[in-house]
Protein backbone atom coordinates (compact mmCIF):
# COMPACT_ATOMS: atom_id res chain seq x y z
CA UNK A 1 0.00 0.00 0.00
CA UNK A 2 1.32 3.47 -0.94
CA UNK A 3 1.78 6.26 1.56
CA UNK A 4 -1.07 8.15 -0.11
CA UNK A 5 -3.40 5.19 0.27
CA UNK A 6 -2.56 4.89 3.99
CA UNK A 7 -3.27 8.57 4.56
CA UNK A 8 -6.67 8.29 2.76
CA UNK A 9 -7.61 5.26 4.94
CA UNK A 10 -6.75 7.03 8.16
CA UNK A 11 -8.79 10.06 7.14
CA UNK A 12 -11.82 7.90 6.34
CA UNK A 13 -11.59 6.06 9.69
CA UNK A 14 -11.29 9.33 11.58
CA UNK A 15 -14.38 10.75 9.86
CA UNK A 16 -16.42 7.65 10.70
CA UNK A 17 -15.36 7.84 14.35
CA UNK A 18 -16.46 11.46 14.66
CA UNK A 19 -19.88 10.63 13.13
CA UNK A 20 -20.37 7.72 15.62
CA UNK A 21 -19.53 9.88 18.63
CA UNK A 22 -21.92 12.63 17.46
CA UNK A 23 -24.78 10.16 17.05
CA UNK A 24 -24.11 8.70 20.52
CA UNK A 25 -24.22 12.11 22.19
CA UNK A 26 -27.43 13.02 20.38
CA UNK A 27 -29.11 9.75 21.30
CA UNK A 28 -28.13 10.12 24.95
CA UNK A 29 -29.46 13.67 25.09
CA UNK A 30 -32.84 12.59 23.70
CA UNK A 31 -33.23 9.56 26.00
CA UNK A 32 -35.34 9.95 29.17
CA UNK A 33 -33.27 10.70 32.26
CA UNK A 34 -32.41 7.61 34.26
CA UNK A 35 -33.97 7.40 37.71
CA UNK A 36 -31.15 8.00 40.20
CA UNK A 37 -30.34 4.92 42.31
CA UNK A 38 -31.77 5.06 45.80
CA UNK A 39 -28.97 5.49 48.33
CA UNK A 40 -28.31 2.36 50.40
CA UNK A 41 -29.87 2.72 53.81
CA UNK A 42 -27.28 3.60 56.42
CA UNK A 43 -26.47 0.70 58.69
CA UNK A 44 -27.87 1.26 62.13
CA UNK A 45 -25.06 1.61 64.66
CA UNK A 46 -24.64 -1.45 66.83
CA UNK A 47 -24.87 0.78 69.88
CA UNK A 48 -25.69 4.47 70.37
CA UNK A 49 -22.82 6.92 70.04
CA UNK A 50 -21.70 8.56 73.27
CA UNK A 51 -22.56 12.12 72.19
CA UNK A 52 -25.68 13.85 73.51
CA UNK A 53 -26.28 11.20 76.14
CA UNK A 54 -26.42 12.04 79.83
CA UNK A 55 -26.78 10.00 82.98
CA UNK A 56 -30.16 9.90 84.67
CA UNK A 57 -29.75 7.42 87.56
CA UNK A 58 -31.22 4.01 88.31
CA UNK A 59 -34.40 5.44 89.79
CA UNK A 60 -35.32 6.63 86.30
CA UNK A 61 -34.85 3.09 84.96
CA UNK A 62 -37.14 1.78 87.68
CA UNK A 63 -40.17 3.42 86.08
CA UNK A 64 -40.22 0.87 83.26
CA UNK A 65 -38.04 -1.91 84.65
CA UNK A 66 -39.45 -2.27 88.15
CA UNK A 67 -38.98 -6.04 88.48
CA UNK A 68 -35.36 -5.95 87.35
CA UNK A 69 -34.68 -2.90 89.53
CA UNK A 70 -36.10 -4.64 92.59
CA UNK A 71 -33.87 -7.68 92.02
CA UNK A 72 -30.79 -5.55 91.45
CA UNK A 73 -31.45 -3.38 94.50
CA UNK A 74 -30.92 -6.43 96.75
CA UNK A 75 -27.50 -7.29 95.27
CA UNK A 76 -24.09 -6.30 96.56
CA UNK A 77 -23.62 -4.43 93.28
CA UNK A 78 -26.31 -2.03 94.45
CA UNK A 79 -24.97 -1.89 97.99
CA UNK A 80 -21.20 -1.61 97.72
CA UNK A 81 -21.20 1.87 99.24
CA UNK A 82 -23.54 2.57 102.12
CA UNK A 83 -24.14 5.59 104.29
CA UNK A 84 -24.37 4.33 107.90
CA UNK A 85 -26.51 7.31 108.84
CA UNK A 86 -29.14 6.00 106.42
CA UNK A 87 -28.57 2.32 107.26
CA UNK A 88 -27.01 2.04 110.73
CA UNK A 89 -27.22 -1.77 110.61
CA UNK A 90 -24.74 -1.93 107.72
CA UNK A 91 -21.76 -1.81 110.11
CA UNK A 92 -21.01 -5.46 110.91
CA UNK A 93 -18.60 -5.31 113.90
CA UNK A 94 -19.50 -3.96 117.32
CA UNK A 95 -17.71 -0.62 117.50
CA UNK A 96 -18.40 -0.35 121.20
CA UNK A 97 -15.85 -3.10 121.89
CA UNK A 98 -12.37 -1.59 122.18
CA UNK A 99 -9.64 -2.69 119.78
CA UNK A 100 -6.22 -1.07 119.38
CA UNK A 101 -6.66 -0.89 115.61
CA UNK A 102 -9.93 1.01 115.85
CA UNK A 103 -8.94 4.61 116.47
CA UNK A 104 -12.12 6.13 115.05
CA UNK A 105 -15.71 6.44 116.21
CA UNK A 106 -18.97 5.64 114.48
CA UNK A 107 -19.82 9.29 113.83
CA UNK A 108 -16.59 9.66 111.83
CA UNK A 109 -17.74 7.04 109.31
CA UNK A 110 -19.24 8.69 106.24
CA UNK A 111 -19.28 5.61 104.02
CA UNK A 112 -19.01 1.85 104.45
CA UNK A 113 -17.63 -0.33 101.64
CA UNK A 114 -18.32 -4.05 101.39
CA UNK A 115 -20.02 -6.80 103.35
CA UNK A 116 -18.97 -10.20 101.95
CA UNK A 117 -15.23 -10.63 102.48
CA UNK A 118 -14.18 -7.44 104.19
CA UNK A 119 -15.71 -4.19 105.32
CA UNK A 120 -13.90 -0.88 105.09
CA UNK A 121 -14.74 2.52 106.54
CA UNK A 122 -14.22 6.00 105.13
CA UNK A 123 -14.42 9.49 106.52
CA UNK A 124 -15.17 12.70 104.67
CA UNK A 125 -12.89 15.72 104.75
CA UNK A 126 -13.97 18.62 102.57
CA UNK A 127 -15.18 17.13 99.28
CA UNK A 128 -13.02 13.98 99.49
CA UNK A 129 -13.36 10.64 101.26
CA UNK A 130 -10.41 8.94 102.97
CA UNK A 131 -9.90 5.40 104.33
CA UNK A 132 -9.90 4.86 108.08
CA UNK A 133 -7.05 2.68 109.42
CA UNK A 134 -8.90 -0.55 110.27
CA UNK A 135 -10.96 -3.00 108.22
CA UNK A 136 -13.20 -5.85 109.35
CA UNK A 137 -12.35 -9.36 108.20
CA UNK A 138 -15.86 -10.76 107.75
CA UNK A 139 -14.80 -14.42 107.50
CA UNK A 140 -12.51 -14.49 110.52
CA UNK A 141 -14.44 -11.85 112.44
CA UNK A 142 -11.39 -9.84 113.43
CA UNK A 143 -10.07 -6.35 112.87
CA UNK A 144 -7.10 -5.93 110.55
CA UNK A 145 -5.03 -2.88 109.61
CA UNK A 146 -6.03 -1.08 106.44
CA UNK A 147 -3.09 0.62 104.78
CA UNK A 148 -1.71 -0.08 101.31
CA UNK A 149 1.96 -0.92 101.82
CA UNK A 150 4.96 0.10 99.68
CA UNK A 151 5.89 -2.16 96.74
CA UNK A 152 2.32 -3.26 96.20
CA UNK A 153 -0.11 -1.33 94.00
CA UNK A 154 1.48 0.68 91.17
CA UNK A 155 0.02 3.96 92.43
CA UNK A 156 1.58 3.85 95.91
CA UNK A 157 4.70 5.92 95.03
CA UNK A 158 2.45 8.72 93.81
CA UNK A 159 0.74 9.25 97.18
CA UNK A 160 2.10 9.98 100.67
CA UNK A 161 2.22 7.05 103.14
CA UNK A 162 -0.79 8.37 105.01
CA UNK A 163 -4.42 7.29 104.61
CA UNK A 164 -5.52 10.88 105.16
CA UNK A 165 -3.68 11.86 102.00
CA UNK A 166 -4.97 9.03 99.82
CA UNK A 167 -8.46 10.06 98.70
CA UNK A 168 -10.87 7.45 97.41
CA UNK A 169 -11.89 9.54 94.39
CA UNK A 170 -8.88 8.68 92.25
CA UNK A 171 -8.26 5.28 93.81
CA UNK A 172 -11.69 3.70 94.32
CA UNK A 173 -14.76 5.73 93.56
CA UNK A 174 -14.86 5.41 89.77
CA UNK A 175 -15.83 1.77 90.16
CA UNK A 176 -18.08 2.27 93.17
CA UNK A 177 -20.28 4.83 91.50
CA UNK A 178 -21.86 5.90 88.23
CA UNK A 179 -20.41 8.90 86.37
CA UNK A 180 -17.79 10.06 88.85
CA UNK A 181 -16.60 13.50 87.74
CA UNK A 182 -12.90 13.88 88.56
CA UNK A 183 -13.11 17.68 88.61
CA UNK A 184 -16.27 18.24 90.64
CA UNK A 185 -15.85 14.97 92.62
CA UNK A 186 -19.57 14.36 92.16
CA UNK A 187 -21.49 11.27 91.00
CA UNK A 188 -24.82 10.55 89.40
CA UNK A 189 -25.26 7.84 92.01
CA UNK A 190 -23.15 5.70 94.31
CA UNK A 191 -22.88 1.95 93.71
CA UNK A 192 -22.93 -0.03 90.48
CA UNK A 193 -26.11 1.36 88.99
CA UNK A 194 -27.87 0.49 85.74
CA UNK A 195 -25.89 2.94 83.63
CA UNK A 196 -22.55 1.52 84.71
CA UNK A 197 -23.31 -1.39 82.39
CA UNK A 198 -25.88 0.10 80.00
CA UNK A 199 -24.37 3.54 79.46
CA UNK A 200 -25.97 6.99 79.83
CA UNK A 201 -29.73 6.55 79.65
CA UNK A 202 -31.20 9.96 78.89
CA UNK A 203 -32.13 9.19 75.27
CA UNK A 204 -33.60 5.83 76.22
CA UNK A 205 -35.61 7.32 79.08
CA UNK A 206 -37.06 9.97 76.76
CA UNK A 207 -37.77 7.61 73.85
CA UNK A 208 -37.47 3.97 74.93
CA UNK A 209 -35.96 1.92 72.12
CA UNK A 210 -33.51 -0.92 71.78
CA UNK A 211 -31.41 1.32 69.53
CA UNK A 212 -30.64 4.07 72.05
CA UNK A 213 -29.33 2.11 75.03
CA UNK A 214 -26.41 -0.27 75.33
CA UNK A 215 -27.36 -3.91 75.82
CA UNK A 216 -24.13 -5.74 76.69
CA UNK A 217 -25.67 -9.03 75.58
CA UNK A 218 -25.78 -7.70 72.00
CA UNK A 219 -22.18 -6.53 71.90
CA UNK A 220 -19.32 -8.55 70.47
CA UNK A 221 -17.67 -10.73 73.09
CA UNK A 222 -14.74 -8.35 73.67
CA UNK A 223 -16.88 -5.30 74.41
CA UNK A 224 -19.43 -7.41 76.26
CA UNK A 225 -16.76 -8.65 78.66
CA UNK A 226 -15.32 -5.15 78.96
CA UNK A 227 -18.56 -4.23 80.70
CA UNK A 228 -17.25 -6.11 83.71
CA UNK A 229 -13.52 -5.84 83.06
CA UNK A 230 -13.71 -2.04 83.44
CA UNK A 231 -13.80 -2.62 87.20
CA UNK A 232 -12.98 -6.29 87.76
CA UNK A 233 -9.36 -5.95 86.67
CA UNK A 234 -6.04 -4.53 87.74
CA UNK A 235 -4.62 -1.99 85.33
CA UNK A 236 -3.93 1.67 84.65
CA UNK A 237 -5.55 4.45 82.64
CA UNK A 238 -3.78 5.27 79.38
CA UNK A 239 -3.50 8.85 80.58
CA UNK A 240 -2.09 9.65 84.02
CA UNK A 241 -2.01 11.91 85.98
CA UNK A 242 -5.28 13.75 85.43
CA UNK A 243 -6.41 16.85 87.29
CA UNK A 244 -3.17 16.57 89.26
CA UNK A 245 -3.83 13.05 90.56
CA UNK A 246 -3.08 9.46 89.60
CA UNK A 247 -6.17 7.36 88.97
CA UNK A 248 -6.66 3.61 89.40
CA UNK A 249 -9.76 3.18 87.23
CA UNK A 250 -10.64 3.87 83.56
CA UNK A 251 -11.44 7.58 83.77
CA UNK A 252 -13.70 8.81 80.97
CA UNK A 253 -14.99 5.43 79.85
CA UNK A 254 -18.72 5.27 79.21
CA UNK A 255 -20.39 2.03 78.20
CA UNK A 256 -20.76 2.07 74.45
CA UNK A 257 -17.16 3.13 73.90
CA UNK A 258 -14.00 1.02 73.58
CA UNK A 259 -12.41 0.25 76.93
CA UNK A 260 -9.01 -0.17 75.26
CA UNK A 261 -9.04 3.56 74.52
CA UNK A 262 -9.06 4.30 78.25
CA UNK A 263 -7.52 1.35 80.09
CA UNK A 264 -4.69 -1.16 79.87
CA UNK A 265 -4.46 -4.30 81.93
CA UNK A 266 -1.58 -4.71 84.37
CA UNK A 267 1.42 -6.05 82.49
CA UNK A 268 3.11 -9.29 83.45
CA UNK A 269 6.34 -10.95 82.40
CA UNK A 270 6.02 -14.71 82.17
CA UNK A 271 7.98 -16.47 84.91
CA UNK A 272 7.95 -13.54 87.33
CA UNK A 273 6.05 -13.38 90.61
CA UNK A 274 4.69 -9.89 91.21
CA UNK A 275 2.23 -8.27 93.55
CA UNK A 276 -0.54 -8.92 91.03
CA UNK A 277 0.50 -12.14 89.25
CA UNK A 278 1.78 -15.64 89.75
CA UNK A 279 4.59 -16.64 87.34
CA UNK A 280 2.18 -18.26 84.84
CA UNK A 281 0.11 -15.07 84.60
CA UNK A 282 -2.68 -16.14 86.96
CA UNK A 283 -3.69 -13.39 89.35
CA UNK A 284 -2.94 -13.83 93.02
CA UNK A 285 -4.84 -10.88 94.44
CA UNK A 286 -8.43 -9.76 94.34
CA UNK A 287 -9.93 -7.76 91.45
CA UNK A 288 -8.06 -9.86 88.89
CA UNK A 289 -11.05 -11.65 87.37
CA UNK A 290 -10.71 -9.75 84.10
CA UNK A 291 -6.94 -10.22 83.91
CA UNK A 292 -7.48 -13.96 84.38
CA UNK A 293 -10.43 -14.36 82.07
CA UNK A 294 -8.88 -12.79 78.97
CA UNK A 295 -6.21 -15.54 79.10
CA UNK A 296 -8.75 -18.35 79.16
CA UNK A 297 -9.98 -20.67 76.43
CA UNK A 298 -13.50 -19.68 77.50
CA UNK A 299 -12.80 -16.05 76.55
CA UNK A 300 -11.25 -17.02 73.22
CA UNK A 301 -14.38 -19.04 72.41
CA UNK A 302 -16.62 -16.03 72.98
CA UNK A 303 -17.96 -16.86 76.44
CA UNK A 304 -18.92 -13.74 78.40
CA UNK A 305 -19.11 -12.91 82.09
CA UNK A 306 -22.89 -12.95 81.90
CA UNK A 307 -22.87 -16.42 80.38
CA UNK A 308 -22.45 -17.37 84.04
CA UNK A 309 -23.38 -14.30 86.13
CA UNK A 310 -26.43 -12.07 86.25
CA UNK A 311 -25.64 -8.75 87.90
CA UNK A 312 -29.36 -7.97 88.11
CA UNK A 313 -29.55 -10.50 90.94
CA UNK A 314 -29.99 -14.22 91.56
CA UNK A 315 -30.36 -16.33 94.69
CA UNK A 316 -27.01 -18.03 93.96
CA UNK A 317 -23.56 -17.25 95.27
CA UNK A 318 -21.60 -14.75 93.15
CA UNK A 319 -24.80 -13.91 91.25
CA UNK A 320 -24.46 -17.11 89.23
CA UNK A 321 -27.42 -17.85 86.96
CA UNK A 322 -27.46 -21.41 88.35
CA UNK A 323 -25.77 -23.10 91.31
CA UNK A 324 -22.11 -23.73 90.42
CA UNK A 325 -22.47 -27.51 90.30
CA UNK A 326 -25.20 -27.19 87.67
CA UNK A 327 -23.93 -24.19 85.76
CA UNK A 328 -20.76 -25.71 84.28
CA UNK A 329 -22.63 -28.83 83.21
CA UNK A 330 -24.89 -26.70 81.01
CA UNK A 331 -22.08 -26.64 78.45
CA UNK A 332 -19.78 -29.35 79.82
CA UNK A 333 -21.97 -32.41 80.30
CA UNK A 334 -20.48 -35.84 79.70
CA UNK A 335 -22.24 -35.96 76.31
CA UNK A 336 -20.93 -32.58 75.19
CA UNK A 337 -18.14 -32.20 72.62
CA UNK A 338 -16.75 -29.55 74.97
CA UNK A 339 -15.91 -32.27 77.48
CA UNK A 340 -15.40 -33.72 79.96
CA UNK A 341 -14.53 -36.75 77.84
CA UNK A 342 -15.81 -39.43 80.17
CA UNK A 343 -18.88 -41.62 80.41
CA UNK A 344 -19.86 -40.23 83.82
CA UNK A 345 -18.99 -37.21 85.90
CA UNK A 346 -17.38 -39.47 88.51
CA UNK A 347 -15.02 -40.89 85.88
CA UNK A 348 -13.85 -37.36 85.12
CA UNK A 349 -13.53 -35.97 88.66
CA UNK A 350 -12.59 -39.19 90.49
CA UNK A 351 -14.69 -37.90 93.36
CA UNK A 352 -18.16 -38.92 94.47
CA UNK A 353 -21.00 -37.00 92.87
CA UNK A 354 -22.15 -34.25 95.19
CA UNK A 355 -18.84 -34.05 97.07
CA UNK A 356 -16.73 -30.92 97.19
CA UNK A 357 -14.15 -32.59 94.94
CA UNK A 358 -16.71 -33.24 92.23
CA UNK A 359 -17.44 -29.53 91.79
CA UNK A 360 -16.01 -28.23 88.52
CA UNK A 361 -14.88 -25.03 90.25
CA UNK A 362 -12.88 -26.99 92.83
CA UNK A 363 -10.25 -27.94 90.23
CA UNK A 364 -10.73 -25.36 87.48
CA UNK A 365 -11.36 -22.28 89.65
CA UNK A 366 -9.40 -22.84 92.88
CA UNK A 367 -9.50 -20.18 95.57
CA UNK A 368 -5.95 -18.88 95.25
CA UNK A 369 -6.34 -15.10 94.85
CA UNK A 370 -6.06 -13.17 98.09
CA UNK A 371 -8.72 -10.72 99.12
CA UNK A 372 -7.77 -10.34 102.81
CA UNK A 373 -5.38 -12.29 105.06
CA UNK A 374 -6.06 -16.02 104.53
CA UNK A 375 -9.29 -15.44 102.61
CA UNK A 376 -9.02 -16.09 98.87
CA UNK A 377 -11.35 -15.81 95.90
CA UNK A 378 -11.52 -18.05 92.84
CA UNK A 379 -9.25 -17.75 89.81
CA UNK A 380 -10.86 -17.22 86.40
CA UNK A 381 -8.38 -18.75 83.95
CA UNK A 382 -10.16 -22.14 84.25
CA UNK A 383 -6.76 -23.78 83.85
CA UNK A 384 -5.82 -26.84 85.88
CA UNK A 385 -2.73 -26.07 87.95
CA UNK A 386 -0.51 -29.14 88.24
CA UNK A 387 1.49 -30.17 91.32
CA UNK A 388 4.73 -29.45 89.46
CA UNK A 389 3.65 -25.84 88.91
CA UNK A 390 3.34 -25.59 92.67
CA UNK A 391 6.83 -27.02 93.14
CA UNK A 392 8.46 -24.85 90.51
CA UNK A 393 6.50 -21.60 90.62
CA UNK A 394 4.77 -21.68 94.03
CA UNK A 395 1.33 -21.47 92.41
CA UNK A 396 -1.17 -23.28 94.68
CA UNK A 397 -2.83 -26.31 93.09
CA UNK A 398 -6.33 -27.56 93.75
CA UNK A 399 -5.29 -31.03 94.97
CA UNK A 400 -3.17 -30.03 97.95
CA UNK A 401 -5.26 -26.92 98.44
CA UNK A 402 -8.10 -29.25 99.43
CA UNK A 403 -6.05 -32.19 100.76
CA UNK A 404 -3.94 -29.99 103.00
CA UNK A 405 -2.34 -32.96 104.75
CA UNK A 406 -0.90 -34.30 101.50
CA UNK A 407 2.18 -33.39 99.44
CA UNK A 408 2.61 -32.50 95.78
CA UNK A 409 4.32 -35.87 95.27
CA UNK A 410 1.18 -37.58 96.56
CA UNK A 411 -0.98 -35.47 94.22
CA UNK A 412 1.23 -36.22 91.23
CA UNK A 413 1.10 -39.97 91.82
CA UNK A 414 -2.66 -39.87 92.31
CA UNK A 415 -3.14 -38.07 89.00
CA UNK A 416 -0.91 -40.54 87.18
CA UNK A 417 -3.29 -43.27 88.23
CA UNK A 418 -6.22 -41.61 86.48
CA UNK A 419 -6.55 -43.46 83.18
CA UNK A 420 -8.56 -40.72 81.50
CA UNK A 421 -5.93 -38.02 82.11
CA UNK A 422 -2.95 -37.43 79.83
CA UNK A 423 0.33 -38.27 81.58
CA UNK A 424 1.90 -35.29 79.80
CA UNK A 425 -0.35 -32.82 81.59
CA UNK A 426 -0.25 -33.96 85.21
CA UNK A 427 3.42 -33.72 86.12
Amino acid sequence: MTTLSIRRSVAILFTLAVICVSLSVKTASQAPAATPASPAPAAAPAQPPPTDRTYVGSQTCRRCHAAVYDRWSQTRMANVVTDPRVRPDVIIPDLSKPDPLVTFKRDEIAFVYGSKWKQRYFTKVGDDYFPLPAQWDVTNRVWRPYFVQPNTDWWVPHYPPDNRQRPTGPLCDGCHSVNYDIRTKSVTEWNVGCEKCHGPGSQHAARPSATNIVNPAKLDFVRANDTCIQCHSQGQPLQNPMAGRYFDWPVGFDQGEQLRDFWRLEEHKLGETTFTHFPDGTGHKNRMQGNDFVQSVMYRRGVTCFSCHDSHGTPNDALLIKPARDLCLTCHSTTSPNGPHAATLEEHTHHARGSAGSECVACHMPKIEQTIANVNVRSHTFAFITPSMTDEFKIPNACTGCHTDKSTDWAREALRGWSNVSPWRVQ
